[in-house]
């Protein structure tokens, strides 16, 4: 009967195994998620700096064709696994200020590819299709500076991601109350 008892208020957990497999899909889809942005950030810095068109355009057709798939699937890959990992281990989802900081940037950064970063994709390789010769750096206006920015904030949000995931600071979110004994 306490075997029971204990079993009912233990909360689920995955598996060693399947923790592993499910910390390998995030560690892969994050490392993936840093990749995308430095490649993203490669060709947006090209693009900024090239005095040829036809590298400009060349440019924002390759982000028009990959940069926003690959960033939704890492990034949901990643929030997917994250949020497995946060309600099938004992850190919990909710449990530690880290973990919790951890997934605000996931569905911040996720949420934006749609919202900001897909809009502005789409608009430079329309721009890149519609101008196969090349582009005129100076027509584009702030195109450039907006697909240079994304990037830069992305790969750091990333990068503290993944420190907090070493160093794992703050502790719990609400520490247990102490009750006086009578």
């Amino acid at each position: 009967m306490v075997a029971t008892q204990a079993r009912q208020a233990r909360p689920w957990r995955l598996s060693a195994r399947a923790r592993k497999a499910t910390l390998v899909v995030h560690l892969v889809s994050g490392v993936g998620w840093l990749g995308v942005d430095a490649v993203l950030l490669v060709l947006s810095l090209t693009a900024f700096t090239s005095d040829d068109p036809v590298t400009v355009a060349a440019c924002y057709r390759a982000m028009g064709f990959f940069v926003v798939p690959a960033l939704l699937t890492a990034g949901l890959l990643c929030l997917g696994s994250g949020v497995l990992l946060g309600l099938g281990t004992r850190y919990g989802l909710l449990r530690y200020w880290w973990v919790a900081v951890k997934l605000g940037i996931n569905v911040v950064l996720t949420s934006l590819v749609p919202i900001l970063l897909w809009p502005r994709v789409d608009e430079a390789a329309a721009l890149a299709r519609e101008n196969p010769t090349g582009l005129d750096t100076a027509s584009l206006g702030r195109l450039p500076v907006d697909l240079l920015f994304p990037p830069l904030v992305s790969g750091t949000a990333l990068i503290v991601a993944i420190v907090l995931a070493v160093y794992k600071p703050w502790g719990l979110i609400r520490p247990a109350s102490r009750t006086s004994g009578g």
